[in-house]
């Protein structure tokens, strides 16, 4: 097998209907081409879980600094900013909302890791300010926001990228073009794998809203509740008003790579299987979840397992993708590493393990001013959060869905295309004018 060709093109869906174009993109510009002055100004939208990452991701870079840290938890975000300066040796502004920091001349860019039921709304928010965006998977919370997400990041013409972090892993990269190249034949299915560790988290029922916590803020545009713990601060994901179960959760990152790898959009056809079988506990969200995705026009498919628990590995492989082709099958690792097998040996193949900066290739393109040189461009961030919410509305529904990608609506379903969209909290809503 030949070395492939050094990963200069990236291709991505174009439209819902699963018709690709392959994009040239111009040349990386390295971050030793920009002066100290010509640092991106970056603001951190919530920083208890994954803003953390984003805080040391962006102020790691040369071309990049974290300006503002920002969080509706006033006592989160005084303690990320006493971080912050332990660890870099400077301060860092802090705002609780949001809206501020749009209003800020001298933010360039949000980086977006709040809640699910936040994304879509602050990036659009954000855009119309002239503000780029690095948005945290799921870009959105329903499928109706994706498309609002797209409309609104060429309206503007900012730099979206999506926070599905393997694009621009190097290994990654790597693998799609071995599939694009047939090292493993005709490639006909790709399995996403999610055996995440989730105990119990038991039921805490409802109390007063905590000192410090602007609670209209922290819930924005979803229903209003009595605050709970059981929600506030991590264990929304399991809560249909503001997360997406695990697979659109951690599960983002592999529908991404099963769309990529296979080179589909969206789907005709979804069913999916699953509830909640160990714990008794607040979690509204499925723990056990199979999903199958078909598209008979390409006749490919893409099975889903969510489990929470005790269970068994997949070719050494609890957090994945497998794709399966007519000469062979590829065993995708995290993030960085792929193996492949090829024929009725499985006899190795190619293999590679090596990461990228997700958050470099950003900035990369917001100092260009090149929304095509993302790795995960806008159009990502619909349709991999879109197929996890396909297979979500597939298991509220309890039935096979037979699903239009090129208006978005399960025909003559209303009950489907009800769940298409949500019920926004003025005035946290989308905009029906972009």
């Amino acid at each position: 097998m030949k070395k492939p060709e050094p990963f200069t093109r990236r291709k991505f869906i174009k439209n819902t209907t699963g018709a690709a174009i392959v994009l040239s993109f111009p040349t990386i510009i390295p971050s030793s081409a920009f002066g100290a002055n010509d640092k991106v100004q970056v603001a951190v939208l919530g920083v208890n879980g994954r803003g953390k990452d984003h805080i040391k991701g962006f102020q790691g870079l040369e071309n990049a600094q974290v300006a503002t840290l920002c969080d509706p938890d006033k006592n989160i975000l005084t303690t990320r900013a006493g971080e912050f300066e332990a660890t870099y040796g400077a301060k860092v502004k802090m705002e609780q909302d949001l809206r501020k920091v749009f209003n800020d001349k001298n933010i360039d860019a949000v980086s977006i890791a709040t809640p699910n039921h936040w994304h879509t709304l602050a990036a659009i928010w954000a855009m119309q300010a002239g503000k780029d965006v690095y948005v945290e998977k799921p870009g959105t919370h329903n499928l109706y926001e994706g498309k609002k997400l797209i409309e609104a990041a060429k309206k503007y013409n900012r730099v979206v990228q999506h926070g599905v972090q393997l694009r621009s892993s190097v290994a990654i990269q790597e693998a799609i073009q071995h599939l694009r190249d047939g090292l493993i034949g005709n490639v006909y299915m790709a399995r996403g794998l999610v055996f995440k560790w989730r105990p119990d988290i038991g039921d805490k029922g409802t109390e007063a809203v905590p000192a410090g916590l602007d609670y209209d803020l922290w819930t924005g545009p979803a229903e209003m509740r009595d605050f709970s713990r059981n929600y506030v601060h991590y264990n929304w994901h399991w809560s249909w008003n503001y997360g997406n179960g695990d697979v659109g959760n951690q599960g983002i990152h592999e529908t991404d790579l099963c769309m990529w790898g296979l080179d589909v959009g969206l789907p005709t056809q979804i069913a999916s299987m699953g509830g909640k079988f160990l714990w008794d506990d607040y979690k509204e969200t499925p723990e056990v979840l199979t999903s199958t995705y078909h598209y008979p026009d390409q006749k490919k498919m893409i099975q889903f397992e969510v489990r929470p628990w005790m269970t068994n590995k997949e070719d050494g492989v609890g957090i994945g993708n497998i794709f399966y082709g007519s000469e062979g099958y590829m065993v995708v690792n995290g993030y960085n590493e792929y193996q492949t097998f090829l024929g009725r040996d499985k006899t190795p193949g190619p293999t590679r393990k090596e990461g990228g900066s997700h958050y470099q290739n950003f900035v990369d393109a917001v100092l260009a001013k090149n929304p095509a040189m993302c790795n995960a461009p806008v159009e990502t961030a619909h349709l991999s959060s879109g197929l996890a919410h396909l297979g979500n509305i597939a298991y509220h529904t309890g039935r096979v869905l037979t699903f239009d990608p090129k208006t978005e609506t399960f025909p003559g379903d209303d009950e489907a295309n009800a769940m298409t969209k949500r019920e926004y909290r003025a005035p946290y809503a989308i905009p029906k004018k972009i």
